[in-house]
């Protein structure tokens, strides 16, 4: 059993396409700003979708009175599905003063909820601070299917080694070589861009990374691969927190953009439903 918070409406029709019950929830501002939140039916176990993309703040409140409501109401097994976790990449604090922001939410979360499920949370070590089960899922599967047939014999690319664990899912799956960008100082003020020992001259190349914001990195790359002799540049993210006009940006420069559903935009072609669906009764 499913409930639905305003930062998953856009997987409800997916969800229930699939299977997927969806328990009836009031949700709602008072006059002041405040949130309103009531839940219509209180079964054993529920599974919470709610992606805290901006506003981020309000949706975090919100998975918490959603889950308040339902165990009021005598709920046994809450497990929370978040596939964008709002400040996973506060992670640290970098100056005295400073929160480690992911801690706070994590643990608050944790005074509810019995599992936690997101989807390539920027620093997997984070999920420690959840006192309960907390799992990291990976979304090569579904950007595999995606761009498997588009990329043929092709090669996958991480943006920098940070991001190769991510390549290397990919295209195990698809069986295809895999590499990342090498970046070489040349100067103290350029850097340049390589794709290291991975050959691309005459092939379709996938980029792929967990977050895309301004899409500069992605439009370095992209541009580098084509003067290397790429025939297609294709480029997938998990999450695209897209700055004004970073979706054009980087749609002008490759063949095809493609992100994951963690959050409704415009190119969010990727679809995680099936993997949310597979979680309503358990990994």
């Amino acid at each position: 059993m499913f409930v639905i918070g305003s930062g998953g409406r856009h997987l409800e029709g997916p969800l229930k396409a699939m299977g997927g019950r969806i328990l009836e929830v009031e949700i709602r501002k008072f006059p002041d700003g405040e949130k309103y939140v009531r839940v219509a039916d209180f079964p054993d176990e529920v599974t919470v979708v709610q992606s805290t993309f901006a506003p981020q703040d309000e949706k975090l409140i919100e998975s918490l009175l959603i889950a308040d409501a339902l165990r009021e109401g005598g709920v046994r097994r809450l497990r929370a599905v978040i596939p964008y976790m709002a400040y996973s990449r506060q992670d640290r604090a970098s100056r005295e003063g400073e929160p480690v922001s992911i801690r706070a939410v994590l643990r608050a979360l944790g005074l509810y909820y019995d599992e936690l499920y997101v989807f390539d949370i920027h620093n997997p070590g984070t999920l420690s601070f959840f006192p309960g089960k907390a799992v990291n899922l990976s979304p090569a599967r579904a950007v595999a299917e995606y761009f498997g047939e588009k990329l043929g014999e092709g090669t996958v690319l991480a943006p920098d080694k940070g991001a190769l664990e991510r390549a290397k899912a990919v295209a195990e799956r698809l069986g295809l070589d895999y590499g990342h960008f090498q970046k070489v100082r040349i100067s103290p003020t350029e850097v340049r861009m390589t794709p290291g020992d991975v050959e691309v001259r005459g092939r379709n190349v996938l980029i792929v990374d967990d977050i895309i914001s301004t899409g500069g990195t992605m439009i370095r790359a992209a541009n580098l691969l084509r003067d290397m002799g790429a025939r297609k540049v294709f480029v997938a993210a998990t999450h695209g927190i897209f700055a004004e006009g970073a979706i054009e940006r980087v749609s002008s420069a490759v063949d095809e953009l493609a992100v994951t559903n963690t959050i409704p935009t415009p190119v969010s072609r990727i679809d995680l439903t099936p993997d949310i669906m597979r979680l309503s009764s358990g990994p």
